[in-house]
């Protein structure tokens, strides 16, 4: 119990709580999505799902269209979020933050329009909780993967580390735990 109490998340469940956290800011009915890039473990931009800055949120107004509950409900109208990676990207370029070279943790695996923006923003890797293409937008990501433009890898958060995140979350994290403590 004490092993537990003390065990410190991977560099990758680190992120991936960041990203998750980032996805608690998305606007978007369909889904949360949230995004981090990283370079030499240093956050350089977040981002997550919702319309352009400056657009009515779909959470507020309740619907992403008139008559529509979410975007995913029509075959026909295009979503109208900007995607989590993209806006990682987009705020790193607004704050002059070169991301070639860096790495991209993203709550769900980046679609087909997203993977191309993070291989030509010069990211490496791509680390992602739940997987999203199938079919023939998976064979294009493995493409991209075969030709060594990027790495794909899915993650997940150990149960010990987000209960310990849940925890901290819940409760104020700056406080002694120790008894010795208070008696001095």
């Amino acid at each position: 119990m004490t092993e537990e109490l003390y065990q410190r998340p991977t560099w990758d469940e680190y992120f991936l709580m960041i990203a998750k956290l980032a996805a608690t800011r998305s606007t978007c009915l369909a889904f949360p999505v949230g995004a981090v890039i990283v370079k030499d473990r240093q956050v350089l931009a977040t981002g997550y799902n919702g319309p352009p800055s400056g657009s009515s949120h779909c959470t507020s107004q309740g619907f992403c269209y008139p008559e529509l509950s979410s975007c995913d409900a029509s075959k026909v109208l295009p979503s109208r979020a900007v995607h989590a990676e993209a806006n990682a990207i987009a705020q790193a370029a607004k704050h002059g933050i070169s991301t070639n070279g860096s790495v991209i943790y993203v709550t769900l695996e980046p679609c087909i329009y997203c993977l191309k923006l993070v291989i030509s923003a010069g990211i490496k890797e791509v680390f992602y909780e739940t997987p999203f293409n199938s079919g023939e937008k998976a064979a294009l990501r493995d493409m991209f993967i075969k030709e060594g433009l990027v790495i794909l890898k899915q993650i997940s958060i150990s149960e010990t580390i987000a209960k310990k995140a849940a925890t901290s979350l819940l409760f104020p994290t700056s406080v002694a735990k120790s008894s010795k403590l208070e008696e001095e």
